[in-house]
């Protein structure tokens, strides 16, 4: 029993391998090696260094009872005492770690736990958690990025396209004013009076007729510098040109009010009729009704106005008294629509209210910042949406969202109104005409994109009496001044007026 050492196979043990490493060949000499390891034959201790190939536990002793004393080491079960022999100090000071009770060993030439990265246990445990939180942030994203997408369509689906309109100026395009000015914009705002549907609680249900109980031009400069709306009067007498009806018949030319010119042809008649009476390439529409200017006041938390006198119209469904404070959706629609019991009962002195509430609102929308909000520009932009009815170049979210882009640096002060210079008509003193050549100036000025100016009506008038009796050549060699309009901006507190 203490003849030369060898293994189970039979080959020397060569000492000066290091513990662990398989002689070359022994894969050849043992088949089937890595599936079962072979026990020393009894009495023989396994050689230092060969703990890694015999699969006894570290620190065990090398007495092994097999079933049939052979040596061949087939699925026998080991009774080894627990930390006997030198053997086993040599096996635990190689590092070995401890294998299972039934003696299952390690393939030869298996790298030990010792082997591994010292960290490797550490770095399993932690990619767990790394994991679900990159699921956990992926998701947040997906869900995220399904929301704005969601109310993107829905806001963009709120937009009615005005086809139609497209079409048939299209047809007379011949007869439409070239621009002048490229990067100005010229946008017409109708304000529909129609009594159908949602909108029929203020007024006569008249079969879904409609008329533009509110007009006006907006003209952006190219600068985006100033921004001028000008009202035009529903009862100013114009030239309306040949339009179509809605049942394809065409009208005849003529002279009348101006917002019949929608009702007899809609849109595209309306927007006909002020390129003829202005000279101005109108670019883009926009038609709102009633509704969505009452949503988007109570978009903004409402707008504040100041009243002179308490209000109690019954036609307006107003009642409100005297002072500053802040009007509702529903009380801002009765405010700026109220003609009877405010003032003279003119639609003048209405339009010029409509203005000045429509430059409160604007002011509001900039000092809170609901411009460069997200959060509360969405409310604003889906009520405007749901009751707006615009031409193929603004039917979109993208678009509109352009547009008011290019608009939120316009000074506050430079967002100007005014009524276009009109005067009781000669033949119908409940008719309005042109005041000329002043008409006609301001229409030439916002054509070729040049700069007007809006002062309070006293103010102005003021301004002309110092003029009187000037010679006209004074001031002839100082540049042309810039012609000024009864108005006002967005800029201007109703309550100190």
């Amino acid at each position: 029993m203490d003849a030369d050492v060898t293994d189970s196979a039979g080959t020397p043990a060569d000492p000066d391998l290091p513990a662990g490493d398989t002689p070359q060949g022994r894969s050849q000499e043992e088949p089937g090696a890595a599936d079962s390891k072979k026990e020393p034959e009894p009495g023989k201790g396994a050689p230092q260094g060969e703990a890694a190939d015999t699969g006894t536990e570290a620190g065990s002793g090398t007495d092994s009872d097999s079933d049939d004393g052979d040596g061949d080491g087939d699925d026998s079960d080991a009774h080894v005492p627990q930390g006997s022999g030198d053997d086993g100090k040599a096996d635990a000071d190689a590092g070995t770690d401890s294998v299972d009770g039934e003696g299952e060993g390690r393939a030869a030439g298996a790298q030990t736990w010792a082997d591994h990265p010292k960290d490797g246990s550490a770095s399993h445990r932690k990619r767990p958690w790394l994991r679900w939180a990159a699921l956990g942030a992926s998701f947040l994203v997906m869900i995220s990025a399904g929301a704005g997408w969601w109310l993107y369509k829905k806001l963009d689906g709120n937009i009615t396209t005005d086809t139609s309109a497209a079409a048939e100026l299209k047809v007379y395009e011949k007869e439409r004013p070239t621009p002048v000015v490229m990067d100005a914009q010229n946008i017409l705002l109708i304000g529909s009076d129609s009594r159908s549907g949602d909108n029929k609680k203020y007024g006569r249900d008249d079969g879904g007729s409609q008329r533009s109980d509110t007009t006006i031009l907006l003209h952006l400069a190219a600068d985006r510098k100033s921004a001028t709306a000008v009202s035009l009067p529903r009862d100013l007498m114009v030239e309306v040109p040949k339009c179509r009806t809605g049942d394809d018949k065409e009208t005849r030319e003529q002279f009348t009010q101006f917002n019949s010119a929608f009702e007899l042809g809609g849109t595209a008649c309306t927007i006909r009729t002020v390129e003829r009476l202005t000279g101005i390439r109108i670019d883009h529409h926009m038609v709102v009704d009633f509704n969505g200017f009452k949503d988007m006041v109570d978009a903004v938390d409402g707008v504040e106005i100041c009243l002179k006198e308490p209000i109690d119209d019954k036609d307006a469904r107003l009642e409100l008294p005297a002072g500053r404070q802040t009007l509702n959706g529903e009380e801002a629609l009765g405010y700026v629509r109220a003609r009877k019991t405010l003032g003279d009962g003119s639609d003048t002195e209405r339009m010029e209210r409509q203005q000045k509430f429509l430059g409160a609102l604007v002011n509001k929308m900039q000092s809170n910042g609901v411009l460069l909000n997200p959060t509360r520009l969405y409310p604003v932009l889906d009520a405007a949406t749901k009751s707006l009815t615009t031409d193929p170049g603004l039917d979109s979210l993208r678009d509109l969202y352009d547009l008011v882009r290019s608009m939120r640096d316009v000074p506050t002060d430079q967002v100007q109104f005014l009524t276009v210079p009109r005067q009781p008509y000669r033949q119908n003193v409940n008719r309005d005409e042109l005041v000329e050549p002043d008409a006609s100036e301001l229409f030439k000025q916002l054509r070729e994109d040049k700069p007007v100016a809006v002062v309070p009506a006293d103010e102005l008038k003021e301004k002309e009496k110092a003029q009187d009796g000037k010679p006209d050549d004074a001031g002839s060699e100082s540049p042309t001044p810039t012609p000024t309009y009864s108005g006002s901006s967005a800029a201007d507190d109703l309550c100190e007026q």
